[in-house]
């Protein structure tokens, strides 16, 4: 992820870039994969979260074929589940799971929101942070083990919906009304670039496309993924919330734990069952 923009606005810009422009905003700053950012400005941001959900998706079909390929080889289905959860901290750098420590860290340390600010800047992991990648990472494999092991179909689904999901939690982060919490970084880039409207529009896309992907399984598998992004998105928001009432708004760091947090949601449902 890219930091820069200082002191923006905290309001939509009325300007909306190209889709194109939005798209490689959401492949540079979302995921390693190769984009040439043309345009780093308010515009793009709003284009670019909305596309999020596109970014996710890309990356979930990253993380599903070697898992798919492992299961299939023999591998078995920890195995597979365990690339598969692997290879989208790689397609980040790590960087959602170090915003979900420093998050943690943040919110576990009990200070004011500039001193809690400053402790999830440090380049360090407390306790809590240590804790909760832990349990994360654990809880992501032992869910999407329990999917694999039913088919390799279910699996490989699961690990892009909960991509996509996470991406998607990443843009109602970004709608209007939700501040920064500081003036620099990648939360005060993004924060209230997508009018409300928008991001209510691409969560009902997301969750009609999740949907409809899972139909060829049967109607119970269908309503079941729906349900996991439906229920995964209030514990997101329930997260973004605590954030803002906590540090007075986002920053590039909660935005990384919404879409671990979200991520896992997804698989733990997908896993009841």
């Amino acid at each position: 992820m890219k930091d820069s923009f200082e002191d923006p606005p905290q309001s939509p810009p009325t300007e909306r870039a190209p889709l194109l422009d939005g798209v490689r905003f959401a492949f540079g700053t979302l995921t390693v994969l190769p984009a040439r950012i043309t345009r780093w400005d308010r515009p793009a941001a709003r284009t670019g979260m909305a596309c999020a959900p596109l970014a996710g998706l890309a990356v979930g079909l990253l993380a599903a074929v070697p898992g798919v390929l492992l299961l299939v080889l023999g591998g078995g289905p920890l195995l597979a589940a365990a690339v598969t959860v692997a290879v989208p901290a790689a397609l980040t750098r790590g960087l959602h799971l170090d915003g979900l420590a420093d998050t943690v860290d943040g919110l576990g340390s009990a200070k004011p929101a500039e001193e809690a600010l400053r402790i999830m800047k440090q380049s360090d992991i407390g306790p809590f942070g240590v804790i909760a990648l832990l349990v994360v990472f654990l809880v992501q494999v032992a869910a999407l083990t329990n999917v694999y092991a039913d088919s390799w179909v279910r699996g490989a689904l699961a690990g892009v919906l909960a991509a996509v999901t996470a991406r998607l939690a990443m843009t109602l982060a970004a709608r209007d009304g939700v501040p920064a919490a500081r003036p620099g970084g990648l939360g005060a880039a993004v924060a209230g670039v997508v009018p409300l409207r928008s991001a209510v529009l691409v969560t009902a896309l997301t969750v009609a496309a999740c949907t409809a992907a899972a139909l060829p399984l049967g109607l119970p598998a269908a309503a079941q993924h729906a349900a996991a992004v439906l229920v995964a998105l209030p514990v997101a928001e329930l997260l973004l919330r605590r954030c803002v009432r906590r540090f007075d708004g986002v920053t590039g760091d909660v935005f990384g734990a919404l879409s671990e947090v979200s991520a896992t949601v997804v698989l733990v449902v997908l896993a009841l069952g």
